[in-house]
């Protein structure tokens, strides 16, 4: 499958999001649900590790904790619970190595692999988390209009070295401009938070480039859908510490 396929299935995976904000809280948490479950099903065949099914389960379930979570924690502490899912999706996945035996390969490569996707899983959870905090849309919108335009730019078949600078540009230069569409967010926060969107997404780019190879279906569902979880979190914590 090209890797093209990946930026696509980001963007059909954050208008999904993005309408889910804009209708009601039960439909987010469905949207990120089903996007934490496919990221977590998906994650071992990229990483192409053994033992998929039970590592699987051991990457997606936090990440669907973690949203049922911040959908049912009182305020101000939506992503309270979210550490202790991470810990013990990670513990989780300790656990199955250790129950594979000894001398089995790949182990370390799972163990660091599987341990990244429970806490991208784990993070989606900001989305519902920033939709809840104080009702504001706003920054959400704008993060979706950086991701949005980050991931458009990593459909651009050039070089890393030239797209990753220039997506995370153009994210930068998107956020601002969101802001001052959707809200009255002040310049700096909203191009600080596309700066790092951008960066985050151009990085997932690169790890496609690494890895090398043709990418089965579920390995890029896992690479479309874990980076723009991971936006969530960004969003919601970029809008307590530099906006509210």
């Amino acid at each position: 499958m090209k890797s093209w396929v990946i930026g696509v299935i980001g963007l059909v995976v954050l208008a999904a999001i993005v309408a889910g904000v804009y209708s009601s809280p039960e439909v987010l948490l469905g949207v990120i649900i089903v996007a934490a479950a496919a990221a977590g099903i998906g994650w071992p065949h990229f990483l192409r590790v053994p033992a998929k099914k039970t590592l699987a389960a051991a990457i997606a379930l936090p990440g669907i904790a973690s949203a049922i979570a911040a959908y049912l924690a009182p305020a101000p502490g939506y992503l309270n619970a979210t550490p202790a899912f991470m810990a013990l999706g990670v513990m989780a996945v300790f656990i199955i190595q250790l129950l594979r035996g000894t001398g089995q390969a790949q182990r370390l490569e799972s163990i660091l692999g599987c341990s990244a996707g429970v806490m991208l899983c784990c993070l989606g959870a900001g989305w519902i988390a920033g939709h809840r905090f104080n009702g504001v849309r706003e920054m959400l919108a704008v993060a979706a209009v950086s991701a949005a335009v980050a991931l458009i730019v990593g459909l651009i078949r050039w070089p890393d070295t030239i797209v990753a600078p220039l997506g995370i540009t153009i994210a930068g230069l998107s956020g601002p401009l969101a802001g001052l569409i959707f809200s009255d967010i002040a310049v700096i926060p909203a191009a600080v938070f596309g700066v790092v969107v951008g960066a985050v997404l151009v990085s997932f780019r690169r790890l496609v480039t690494l890895r090398g190879g043709p990418l089965s279906f579920p390995a890029a569902l896992a690479m479309g859908t874990a980076p723009v979880l991971a936006v969530g979190s960004l969003a919601y914590f970029i809008d307590k510490l530099l906006i509210f």
